[in-house]
């Protein structure tokens, strides 16, 4: 008797070992999965304007001191993110140096403009050594490019540049891009 259970159990073995191989003969299919691992992503590309550029503003005659002074950067930066983020701006330093002499770095304002391809909520500041919001919210996507805008009133060019001593005043401007 244990010798025919012993068979019966053997054929049983033998038969479902023998299914799986017809099935898996017959079936020509098998299955793998595939990932996509997505990491948050941001930063300014390196062939922006701004990178390294430098923006002048000339004063050359008592018209200029009298005048506002625009100075528009297309493509001042290309950003690509991979989530909502700002782009803040902020001077390295209290003040535009040249030698011995300053002026604040307060005279200038910085303007996020239209014509970019970047969206978001474009802002105007005034410039200090705290990060400001240049553009709030801005959408996700690669190679977005963002105009930028410097200006120096009329007024505060007759009372504040008026009367420094000549020369080149310079000062390290910042732009971070902070996800959100």
């Amino acid at each position: 008797m244990k010798k025919q259970i012993f068979i019966a159990a053997l054929s049983l073995g033998a038969i479902a070992l023998g299914t799986k191989q017809v099935m898996a003969q017959n079936s020509g299919q098998i299955s793998t999965s595939v990932n996509i691992i997505l990491s948050d992503v941001i930063a300014m590309d390196i062939g922006s304007v701004a990178s390294e550029g430098a923006v002048d503003f000339n004063y050359g005659n008592t018209n200029d001191y009298n005048s506002a002074k625009n100075v528009t950067v297309p493509n001042s930066l290309v950003i690509i993110s991979s989530k909502n983020f700002d782009v803040k701006v902020k001077s390295e330093g209290t003040h535009f140096v040249s030698g011995a002499n300053v002026i604040p770095v307060d005279i200038l304002q910085v303007k996020a403009i239209p014509g970019g391809s970047l969206t978001g909520t474009l802002n105007e500041v005034t410039l200090s050594t705290t990060n400001q919001i240049l553009v709030s919210n801005a959408s996700p996507g690669a190679k977005q490019s963002l105009n930028i805008a410097y200006y120096i009133s009329a007024e505060k060019a007759s009372n504040i540049l008026l009367g420094k001593p000549k020369g080149t005043y310079t000062q390290t401007i910042t732009y971070t891009a902070t996800a959100l």
